[in-house]
């Protein structure tokens, strides 16, 4: 037993092992260890000083390792506590995110839909459907040159009729001066009505009954303005 333990300590195997994270060798079955091989070491062959100074050393590091991952995992801990309090001022602001939904309010006002090609166009057609996927409205737009675009929707169908409020998709294709087509990045717009952690990052939730996480955010307004 006592060769097995000596054999154990000088070829580091218990350093490994608590390392490793094995619950049954930790610092204190370290030191028992330890001090059980000194109490029944062979007095015709005692432990050399210079093996019983390097077993130390493993020790002294190994608790050292061990005091600095609890210190990170704190550290790692509180800035995620942090970040979490900043995401939750964004609730009741108004805040631009990468979607391809725009809500009418139906009280009238203008909405606006945004989008970024990735060049120049010589022009851009924007299709609005509703929740049923019927055609609404399409808005013709002209050549612009590569960055954010933004279009109004006065809340009117291809008809001229006022039509109901609600969440409408938009769905936006665009040509290049050759003709040839433009990859667009769409945008989506609405006031953050809550902010959610339970998938391990936050998710930002909109009154337009979009949900994105925060890596989606593209701009954030300093109060809400509805549509």
């Amino acid at each position: 037993m006592v060769d097995a333990i000596t054999s154990a300590v000088k070829n580091g195997a218990l350093t490994q092992a608590v390392a490793g994270g094995q619950k049954d060798l930790g610092e204190d079955a370290f030191l028992k260890l330890l001090v059980a091989q000194l109490k029944n070491q062979d007095p015709l062959n005692p432990q050399q000083n210079y093996e019983f100074v390097a077993q130390l050393a493993q020790f002294s590091s190994l608790e050292h390792t061990v005091g600095i991952n609890s210190r990170l995992d704190q550290l790692a801990q509180q800035n995620q506590g942090l970040q979490n309090s900043q995401m939750v001022g964004l609730v009741g602001k108004n805040v631009t995110i990468k979607g391809n939904v725009a809500t009418l309010s139906g009280q009238g006002g203008a909405v606006p839909i945004s989008f970024t090609p990735g060049g120049a166009t010589s022009g851009s057609t924007v299709l609005i459907q509703d929740q049923a996927g019927r055609n609404v409205r399409t808005l013709e737009v002209g050549a612009r040159a590569a960055g954010l675009v933004t279009v109004q929707w006065n809340g009117l169908d291809d008809n001229g009729l006022a039509q109901p409020a609600g969440p409408y998709k938009i769905t936006v294709t665009a040509k290049g001066p050759a003709g040839g087509p433009v990859s667009v990045t769409q945008q989506s717009s609405g006031a953050v009505e809550a902010v959610s952690f339970d998938q391990g990052f936050p998710v930002l939730h909109l009154d337009s009954g979009i949900s994105a996480p925060v890596g989606d955010l593209l701009a954030v307004s300093p109060t809400s303005t509805n549509p």
